[in-house]
């Protein structure tokens, strides 16, 4: 079966490929490219996002005019998914990127405002150095300071990492294990500083009655009869009342020695 497939092909000893005609071109033609979209962007005709990653049979072309350091700028014709309309960029070699020219907007991308600012303040930076050399210098001892900054805080975190490597993880369960004993150790003699403190600061104490003493006087009043019962309260103002009225018969023989001596007179 290998015969069938021919990749070579005869090519006549009398061959002159300068004799072969060649196609006549436009100067500017437009080619055909399957592309994927490279950043997020928003239709401006019907307001659809296109996200990055979108793929798209676009038409390529060379911007007729614009270059950057010699290297050819494209443009890209490609439509929007949802109503068609044509949308066109071009290629940023500048920036290493790509820039909407019309039908779209592209979405805001934080990482490219940072970057963006960055450049601004080198571009700032190389203005204000290209005529002051003091200004150069300045800027110089201050990033040597910054690189020995950063020097000395790589420097200590080797060491630290050198240090933990040396620890094994028994070393540090151990460690963890007596930490959390000593903190409840501290923790039960506050709590037992506290209790005495509460208890034995005062000296005055309350004697308990016992229970045999109590039962027994619970006893003792429940033998009594009722009526013999009474309260010393009570008991008094009986007293004082039968003292004040005194026996009624006594008023007779107050009267009996009178009468005697009236009949002694007689």
């Amino acid at each position: 079966m290998g015969e069938r497939k021919v990749l070579n092909k005869y090519y006549p000893p009398d061959f002159d490929p300068a004799k072969l005609p060649r196609r006549r071109q436009p100067k500017n033609q437009q080619i055909k490219v399957r592309m994927m979209l490279p950043m997020s962007i928003r239709c401006t005709t019907c307001g659809n996002y296109i996200y990055k990653g979108t793929k798209f049979n676009s038409r390529k072309e060379d911007v007729v005019g614009e270059t950057y350091l010699g290297i050819q700028i494209f443009r890209f014709y490609f439509k929007c998914t949802k109503c068609s309309a044509e949308l066109t960029m071009k290629t940023d070699p500048q920036n290493s990127d790509y820039v909407v020219e019309s039908g779209a907007s592209r979405n805001f991308e934080p990482w490219r405002k940072e970057d963006e600012e960055g450049d601004k303040e080198k571009r700032k930076r190389d203005t204000e150095e290209m005529g002051d050399a003091m200004k150069s210098l300045e800027n110089r001892t201050l990033d040597s300071k910054r690189e020995m900054d950063i020097l000395a805080a790589l420097d200590e975190m080797k060491s630290m990492k050198s240090r933990h490597s040396t620890v094994s993880v028994d070393e540090m369960l151990g460690a963890l294990q007596r930490t959390a004993e000593g903190k409840e150790k501290r923790l039960e003699d506050e709590d037992e500083a506290l209790i005495k403190s509460i208890f034995h600061g005062s000296r005055e104490f309350v004697r308990r009655i016992d229970d045999e003493a109590e039962s027994e006087e619970d006893e003792v009043t429940n033998t009594l009869p009722s009526d013999s019962v009474e309260t010393p309260n009570y008991n008094f103002k009986k007293r004082k009342v039968t003292e004040d009225l005194g026996n009624p018969t006594d008023s007779l023989t107050k009267d009996k020695p009178l009468e005697a001596s009236l009949r002694k007179g007689r």
